[in-house]
């Protein structure tokens, strides 16, 4: 076991997140306890397999009484019975389940007012609710279960809540989580209130082609309203409230018109990209009026020529420009917010988070010289249009201004912005927050954070499978957290499979930041296998997962390829893997522990099983070991060696194996995601994905009979040669340090599995200003070098970048004493040094000590900026390449 998972290990084994009661369901101490023996006074919600009558009021709203629906649903799963109907009256003698939301139920009302149910704390606090056992509620009703919500979306919530906590995960339908059996249920007696500390809480479906559209396509006929209904169930289920759609080449408005009506039926709150404003989507600037036409994509999403063969900029709208086309662009966005006030299913304008501002066409930026005046004057015209539409003034309609790229560098110089409107921060598309708040934290409007699992463009594009760290995620959006970004956090998601388990964790943590401690968040992946795969394997399934995502961080699938890492030394009887043997090795150690998992797996877990654990590693392990032989055969070949040929041999079967996984994750659970696994991997010469895989180049040598066999697979260069460190040096793992010290407010604290290594420390709690040295945040370390001479210390960190818009990130190193050395880590977005940092996932900086003697040094390294994650330490002597990360690496 390693040190820093011994550290944590006891707090995070007793540690029970919301959502996952049946994994402890028999603790019935706590109020509202889902309990499978009854308790003194408990609730009784299934009994022989059938559930309690589930009521709502006649009047109810709609998104109230479709969460009462999969609720009455939900009991019939786990009970085994056939699904009952949502009644609107009680029926005498039986236990019920009431729901309802204050102020709007008079089954409710009634027990409020006299005195049964207490609400002041939950009245008028967003989305919140209240969970009570009350005996003898109603005449001739023994015992009920009352859900009420603060308002709609608080009693949606407060439902799901306890569909999740009797087995149901969010995740049955997505990823064919089976729900397991339970004839008898009891609720133990009290009360429990939440609500959430982010007020939106959302997912963006984006680079859905040709995944995610080519399977809504084959599934549901297109990207419609039968679609997005599970979407939105998702997200409800999730406890999220918030969509920005599908966009490239759609329009959840224009492609089907059920589906906007839908989504406020149901409770959800949409929005539009960081650049569709004004509640349109991108597309529609680009069809013609005329129904079923599109100028630059067809309903299939794929791309086709503007009429009459049109420049993109010349289409239906004519060009995106403010300047030169103000009065058209005025006019489509006034038809959005029209819609928006017509569109809803209540009689009431659909609730929107309307996005302001702009960018240029199709995502790209501005043209160049676009001062910050303009940005400013397109969003007054825009809240001119809001507030004449809607006939309130703009304040009072929810909005949303992105910071996105360049829109950052315009409020960095000096851009206004209205009180009112939400300033919504970016990370680099690579994990790493931009920027975050400085000043004034109680502007009405408040904050966001746009985040990303999934992303188009550079270094290179990554789509095809999960590779974000939820210990990164944590960190930052901890961090943004404490410093103030309370008000909209959303995320890009690409095709939602495969990011299930990124996913979750978002959402929960959207939920309440302050409830995903460092301890939470080391109890994560095994709290998420027990949920999800139950208690006997789900401990050790969180873990496969959870591994998973260490490697695959360590550099992104589309990132990896014959020159990703050094093979080691070439003899006539001997090949010496290097780094990347060892990372090959890696992925087959964890590979074999996840077939024997699969083994132990009841038959109906083996579909969610595929999707969530088996096909990522068995997908991933394969892309390394075909990347390794392409290696070996282009060094080998480049000397002659007939070995190469074998390794030839290899890398074309490790080909056709991605197309047979790709196949198996396509036919399971009746063919349910068949299309969903389209995004290509193999054959990135820049940062825009190949239209389809390509295997790459291999080489053979002559044969027995001396003649050449020809080349396969597209045009590559050969494998770089191998790279060695030279004189000594010695590791040491962030959190394996010897004593640390700190403040009462302030200290260090280890993140396992943070970075692409064991873990990494950070200062905690995070958010706090800059210390200095005087301050004594420090962690000491004893290291020992073998040979005198030139030292280096070497950092290696967690990318992150300077949140304040300053000149870095810094931090202190010093040895046995000596004068504090002060390292700045100053990334600029898309710069050669953030290049470098966002593939290897670790930055390094150095600290040179001349004349160091050999022996056990006391290293200590001094927190001075926040944000700053280190992962490993390696001092040494001589010369050792920055990508090197140890002995031991990776």
């Amino acid at each position: 076991m390693t040190p820093i998972r011994t550290m944590l290990l006891a707090s995070a084994m007793t540690l029970v997140m919301p959502g996952t009661a049946l994994a402890a369901a028999d603790r019935c101490d706590r109020p509202v306890a889902v309990c499978t023996n009854p308790t003194p006074a408990a609730f009784r919600l299934l009994a022989g397999g059938r559930g309690a009558q589930v009521v709502v009021d006649a009047g109810a709203d709609t998104a109230v009484k479709d969460a009462a629906q999969g609720f009455t649903g939900d009991l019939a799963r786990v009970g085994g019975a056939s699904a009952g109907v949502v009644r609107t009256s009680l029926a005498t003698g039986a236990p019920a389940v009431v729901i309802g939301v204050l102020g709007q139920s008079p089954l409710i009302g009634g027990l409020v007012k006299a005195g049964r149910i207490r609400a002041t704390d939950i009245a008028g606090r967003w989305e919140a609710y209240r969970q009570i056992v009350v005996d003898r509620p109603f005449p001739g009703v023994p015992q009920a279960l009352i859900i009420v919500g603060a308002d709609r979306r608080g009693a949606v919530f407060g439902t799901y809540d306890l569909s999740e906590r009797i087995g149901v995960s969010p995740w049955s339908w997505w990823a064919d989580v089976p729900v397991a059996h339970r004839s008898d249920l009891w609720i133990a007696k009290g009360d429990r209130t939440d609500a959430p500390r982010v007020r939106y809480r959302g997912i963006f479906i984006n680079d859905e082609e040709p995944a995610f559209g080519t399977w809504a396509r084959t599934h549901f006929g297109g990207i419609n309203a039968k679609m997005y209904a599970h979407v939105f169930d998702l997200i409800l289920r999730l406890k999220g409230n918030y969509l920005w759609p599908a966009m490239w080449g759609k329009s959840i408005a224009a492609d089907d018109p059920a589906s906007m009506p839908l989504a406020d039926a149901k409770g959800l709150v949409l929005g539009t990209s960081h650049h569709e404003p004004m509640t349109r989507a991108q597309s529609e600037w680009h069809r013609a009026p005329t129904p079923g036409q599109t100028s630059a994509w067809d309903r299939q999403g794929n791309r086709i020529a503007s009429p009459s063969g049109a420049a993109k900029d010349a289409v239906i709208g004519g060009k995106w420009d403010y300047l030169t086309n103000a009065q058209n662009l005025r006019a489509f966005w006034r038809g959005g917010i029209e819609r928006m006030m017509t569109a809803g299913s209540r009689g009431q304008p659909m609730e929107q988070l309307v996005t302001v501002g702009m960018r240029g066409d199709g995502d790209e930026p501005m043209s160049e010289g676009t001062a910050t005046h303009l940005l400013e004057r397109i969003v007054a015209d825009q809240r001119t249009i809001i507030a004449d539409v809607t006939g309130r003034p703009a304040s009072a309609t929810p909005q949303v201004w992105a910071l996105y790229k360049e829109v950052q560098d315009y409020y960095d110089q000096g851009m206004k912005v209205p009180d009112d409107v939400t300033l919504l921060f970016s990370d680099d598309n690579w994990g790493q927050i931009r920027r975050l708040p400085t000043g004034d934290r109680d502007r009405s409007g408040g904050y966001g954070i746009y985040y990303h699992f999934d992303y188009v463009g550079g270094p290179r594009s990554y789509k095809w499978l999960a590779n974000t760290q939820v210990q990164k995620t944590w960190q930052q959006l901890d961090l943004a957290y404490r410093r103030g970004v309370k008000q909209l956090w959303v995320v890009n998601v690409g095709d939602v499979k495969p990011m299930e388990m990124p996913i979750d964790f978002f959402m929960k943590m959207a939920w309440n930041p302050d409830a995903m401690t460092p301890e939470a968040l080391a109890a994560y992946p095994e709290t998420w296998g027990r949920a999800l795969f139950g208690p006997a394997h789900g401990g050790q399934i969180g873990r496969i997962a959870d591994d998973y995502a260490r490697l695959a961080a360590r550099r992104k699938p589309e990132l990896v390829d014959a020159d990703s890492f050094p093979l080691g030394g070439l003899s006539a009887d001997r090949l010496d893997g290097g780094e990347f043997g060892r990372m090959v090795a890696a992925w087959t150690a964890l590979e074999q522990r996840m077939l024997a998992m699969r083994d132990r797996l009841r038959p109906d877990q083996r579909d969610a099983y595929l999707q969530l654990v088996e096909h990522p590693v068995a997908a991933m392990a394969n892309l390394y070991r075909l990347y390794y032989a392409v290696a070996w055969n282009r060094r080998l070949a480049a000397a002659d060696d007939p070995r190469a040929n074998g390794f030839a041999d290899q890398a074309e079967a490790a080909f056709r194996r991605d197309r047979d996984l790709t196949e198996a994750y396509h036919h399971a659970h009746d063919g349910k995601w068949d299309g969903m696994m389209l995004q290509t991997k193999f054959g990135y010469t820049s940062w825009s994905d190949p239209k389809t895989d390509q295997m790459p180049q291999v080489k053979r040598v002559s044969r027995a009979d001396g003649r050449p066999t020809a080349s396969i697979g597209a045009a590559a260069a050969p494998a770089s040669s191998p790279t060695a460190p030279t004189g000594h040096y010695a590791v040491a793992e962030a959190g394996a340090f010897v004593r640390a010290r700190g403040r009462a407010d302030l200290g260090w604290r280890v993140i396992p599995h943070l970075g692409r290594t064991d873990g990494a420390i950070i200062s905690y709690p995070q958010g706090r200003p800059a210390t200095t040295t005087a301050d004594g945040v420090r962690a000491d370390y004893a290291m020992t070098l073998k040979q005198a001479g030139d030292a280096t210390l070497r950092l290696y960190m967690v990318p992150a970048l300077d949140t304040n818009g300053g000149k870095g990130l810094r931090i202190g190193v010093s040895i046995d004493g000596a004068p504090v050395q002060i390292l700045t880590m100053n990334l600029k977005v898309d710069g050669p040094e953030w290049t470098r940092a966002v593939k290897d996932n670790a930055f390094p900086l150095e600290a040179k000590f001349p004349s160091l003697a050999a022996g056990t040094h006391r290293i200590a390294i001094w927190r001075i900026d926040d944000n700053m994650a280190v992962q490993r330490l390696l001092l040494f002597t001589g010369a050792i390449p920055p990508s090197y990360l140890g002995p031991d690496a990776p």
